[in-house]
């Protein structure tokens, strides 16, 4: 639409008319009473063009040009914000059935706990409070389980609505069931990633043309201070009788005129503009440096993030493995006659509650690595290390100091 300002302009007319003048007007009189009538028939093309001297029309285009590429980065954002939700849902679905797993496996050991101290309870080995124990850590175990497939669901449904599918039918049958349900390698983050993959970022780049689309509103503005030329010609054909319309004796043309325009007094309308323009391209320049801080910030907030998590799994696997071992100590001496069954129950609590942490922190990991992913505006592969210099250039050539 910008770019067809800039093009010529051609219309096409035609008419046809009949007239019948009064006998009693003046010019009726002057001719003797008598009326003139008749037809007339008109058929031609008009053209008109406009000299593009200040760039005005150029400034406009390259305005608009800027606008589209910042919708198709708004576009690109839209795409990656729903791309991080999709696996932000997933890692969480993952995660969660890691955890059914883990609670599966202990609910188990806990019915095999429950059978043993029953055994030894009808034996007179055991007293009826360790059987109560084992009772209530056995229920535990199963609400826990029941709530986590609750949770599960409810992210299945999520997943199901992000990726357009129906929440009521099952969304992955690929995904298994909770018996494999090992969750993936959080990937390796490299060292020293450049400052250049910001670039990748849909808002970053969508700021920088839309800033381009305001500069260029300024050469608009600044154009309305100069002269506009256009150019204008006709061509046709005109005739009284529709058969001799087409004929060269009905010929008609004309070239001109050469329209000069020149504002002069405008009660100061076009300064105000121009003083519009600018303050606008200032307001996107203030904006553009604050989604950059916040570019930054969030990078390097899923840096910190990912680093702690990956020193937090290190210290949690070293619990998880103290814990199991102490779970093994406790049913040895419980079975010996050496402990009670509250030394057991304590292990087993500790030991569930560190395969969870567990494997909440692994899912942790994941969803720090997607959060990175997103920061950087989609991952950080060297094919995607692009300069910023190639990017995100303003001209301002335009924009009064």
């Amino acid at each position: 639409m910008a770019r067809s300002d800039g093009g010529v302009k051609v219309s096409a007319s035609a008419s046809t008319a009949y007239s019948h003048t009064s006998k009693e007007t003046s010019q009726a009189l002057m001719l003797g009473g008598r009326t003139v009538e008749g037809s007339n028939h008109t058929l031609g093309a008009s053209l008109s063009y406009e000299l593009d001297l200040w760039g005005r029309v150029r400034r406009a285009v390259e305005s608009a040009d800027a606008q589209a590429l910042a919708a198709r980065y708004d576009r690109d954002g839209v795409l990656l914000m729903l791309s991080n939700q999709v696996a932000v849902s997933y890692f969480q679905l993952r995660g969660l059935d890691a955890e059914i797993a883990i609670l599966e496996r202990a609910l188990d050991t806990r019915k095999e706990s429950e059978q043993l101290v029953s055994a030894r309870f009808d034996s007179g080995l055991s007293n009826e409070l360790d059987l109560s124990r084992a009772r209530i850590e056995r229920a535990n175990a199963e609400a826990d389980l029941y709530e986590t497939r609750r949770q599960r669901q409810t992210i299945e449904h999520a997943l199901a609505v992000l990726v357009g599918a129906s929440p009521s039918e099952p969304l992955i049958a690929s995904l298994g069931t909770q018996a494999n349900a090992a969750l993936p390698v959080p990937p390796v983050i490299p060292v020293g990633l450049p400052a250049s993959l910001l670039a990748q970022r849909p808002d970053l780049s969508s700021s920088v043309a839309g800033l381009r689309a305001l500069n260029a509103q300024v050469g608009v503005a600044e154009a309305a201070f100069y002269p506009s030329v256009s150019l204008t010609g006709n061509y046709g054909f005109a005739s009284e009788k529709l058969r001799d319309l087409t004929g060269g004796s009905a010929q008609q043309f004309s070239i001109g005129p050469l329209a000069l325009s020149l504002p002069i007094f405008d009660g100061g309308r076009n300064q105000a503009n121009l003083a519009v323009s600018q303050a606008h391209y200032a307001e996107a320049l203030a904006n553009h440096r604050g989604k950059l801080l916040t570019a930054l910030r969030e990078v390097e907030d899923a840096l910190s993030d990912v680093q702690q998590r990956q020193l937090q799994a290190t210290a949690q696997a070293q619990a998880q493995q103290a814990a199991a071992r102490a779970y093994e100590v406790a049913q040895a001496r419980y079975e010996r006659g050496v402990s009670s069954y509250l030394d057991v129950t304590d292990a087993q609590r500790s030991s569930l509650a560190a395969d969870r942490a567990a494997a909440q922190i692994r899912t942790q990991r994941l969803l720090a690595a997607v959060s990175l992913a997103r920061a950087l505006g989609g991952g950080w592969s060297p094919e995607a290390s692009v300069t910023i210099a190639s990017k995100l250039p303003v001209s301002t050539d335009r924009v009064a100091p």
